[in-house]
């Protein structure tokens, strides 16, 4: 869902920022401060960490887990402001304009950040770095424009 209102951040900043590129907007709104830190984790690299676990031996799940905690944090466990990531999906687009932090916009929770511990101990980490799954992910909004949910 690439709602430039109604959707997770990421898509969201990628439809605004695209649009804002090819009308030719001076600048881009983003909500709120920019301050509050997130972590971002590509759906491959989900999908990879999911099989990753699904194919664990279960005696070495069972030594990393307890029994009713069985649940093992995925992500990458590196974050970035929003600034950070507002900046970055701009560069990534070829946006020129001026982003504009709107503070009437809730930030919502400062920082969200996963443990990963656990799955890096079992030996997954994540492969796809923030820059690289925004390339990734705005080629295929581009090359899905017309059926991409908006």
């Amino acid at each position: 869902n690439f709602h430039p209102d109604n959707s997770h951040v990421i898509p969201g900043l990628i439809r605004r920022i695209h649009e804002a590129k090819v009308n030719g907007d001076k600048q881009v709104i983003a909500w709120g401060s920019g301050k509050p830190m997130r972590e971002f984790l590509h759906v491959d690299d989900m999908a990879e960490a999911s099989v990753f676990v699904m194919n664990l031996d279960i005696s070495k799940y069972q030594r990393h887990t307890h029994p009713m905690l069985s649940h093992i944090n995925v992500g990458t466990g590196v974050d970035c402001t929003i600034r950070e990531l507002v900046e970055t999906v701009a560069e990534v687009i070829g946006y020129q304009g001026e982003i504009v932090f709107d503070v009437t916009k809730p930030d919502g929770t400062m920082r969200k950040l996963m443990d990963v511990t656990t799955i890096n101990s079992l030996g997954w980490k994540a492969g796809i770095s923030l820059v690289d799954g925004l390339v990734r992910t705005y080629s295929w909004f581009t090359e899905n424009l017309n059926n991409s949910r908006t």
